[in-house]
């Protein structure tokens, strides 16, 4: 019996990472609008009720989605800010780590263009404080320790270049193909330039 119990919740995580896989080319390519559920089983060779024995509705599904690809991102900035020797360089690494993934279409699309539609602004920014503040108030945090940014109060800090981070973001993901390569550039200019200029010197 647990060898049965075993395969059916392997095939049941199998079909739901499949449903995600499937949902998140939908959504990236089609929009949260322009998917459906059947769209979604009919990718996977499932019924519709395969959807529905893991997600309560398309925005479920598209919270489900979302949320991932969050956490991967998160993941990946703070691999990216581990291997720096000290906290400016681990600051500069998890933006620019950041800002690339922006540039990314699928997830630029879904997490900063279809997300205050699919969930609603007030549940879209509860997950954007959920997988974002936290990481840049933690990075502030490191750079206060560090001697390297002014003693401001640190959640009013953290809260302007949480929102500062956000609109480089939104402005990537909306920008063409084209010019996506070239507006990360100008975006890690200017916020090098923001950072630098409230820089301060540990010694002082």
């Amino acid at each position: 019996m647990p060898d049965v119990k075993s395969r059916r919740a392997k095939y049941s995580e199998e079909t739901r990472n499949a449903l995600l896989d499937a949902a998140t080319r939908r959504f990236a390519e089609h929009g949260f609008a322009g998917t459906s559920l059947e769209d979604v089983a009919a990718d996977i060779q499932a019924t519709r009720g395969a959807v529905y024995h893991h997600f309560a509705s398309k925005t479920a599904l598209f919270q489900a989605v979302f949320e991932r690809l969050e956490q991967r991102s998160t993941e990946g900035i703070l691999r990216a800010a581990a291997d720096a020797p000290d906290a400016w360089t681990a600051a500069t690494l998890a933006q620019n780590t950041f800002l690339d993934h922006c540039c990314d279409p699928v997830y630029g699309r879904i997490i900063w263009q279809e997300g205050p539609i699919a969930l609603g602004w007030q549940r879209w920014r509860e997950c954007e404080e959920k997988y974002g503040y936290g990481l840049v108030e933690q990075l502030v945090r490191s750079l206060q320790e560090a001697g390297l940014l002014p003693p401001l109060p640190r959640v009013p800090l953290a809260r302007v270049a949480f929102h500062v981070l956000g609109a480089a973001g939104t402005a990537i993901a909306e920008a063409p193909e084209q010019d996506k390569r070239r507006l990360r550039a100008e975006y890690a200019e200017v916020l090098a330039s923001l950072l630098n200029g409230i820089r301060t010197d540990p010694a002082e």
